[in-house]
């Protein structure tokens, strides 16, 4: 049995995220993000609480495109089901919990991004292997996150890759 509720976290990518594709063709993303809260102490400090470690799945196109996107620290955000599973592990009843994402994004708090957006392929057609998404030609990454300094971009310039055709 198990037991779906909608949440949404902020924090920081603890590792590379992990792609494979399962046997039915499908991309399977995992992702561990840690998430710090700050907690204001007796004397009116603030500092960083426990982190809690949430183990979030991907999948399809999400899956791929977060593995080519995201990397080991990047501040993201995740939006998703979290769900409840118990299972039994030698003779033992156990319990698991993740988040399965409907969406995945860098935290725009901690840095600026570059979106490049992706054509849409039919969901029939399946990828054989672990290769990246095909992104045009002289194209950027989907995410580029820095946080070494502000990024100059013209609000409704022609930024290369980011262009809108109606």
């Amino acid at each position: 049995m198990s037991t779906k509720i909608p949440v949404s976290i902020a924090g920081n990518l603890v590792a590379d995220p992990e792609l494979s594709i399962g046997e039915s063709g499908v991309a399977h993303a995992k992702l561990r993000v840690a998430v710090n809260q700050r907690v204001q102490g007796a004397d009116g400090t603030w500092h960083d609480g426990e982190p809690v470690f949430h183990n979030v799945s991907a999948f399809r196109a999400l899956a791929e495109n977060a593995a080519t996107s995201l990397k080991k620290g990047d501040p993201v955000t995740v939006a998703g089901d979290l769900e409840f599973r118990s299972y039994e592990k030698d003779g033992e009843r156990r319990e698991a919990r993740r988040i399965v994402a409907d969406t995945i994004g860098p935290d725009l708090r901690f840095g600026t991004s570059v979106y490049q957006r992706m054509s849409h392929a039919p969901d029939a057609e399946v990828r054989a292997g672990l290769e990246a998404p095909v992104v045009a030609e002289g194209a950027t990454q989907a995410y580029n996150v820095t946080s070494k300094g502000p990024v100059v971009v013209p609000p409704f310039g022609s930024v290369a890759g980011n262009e809108l055709s109606c």
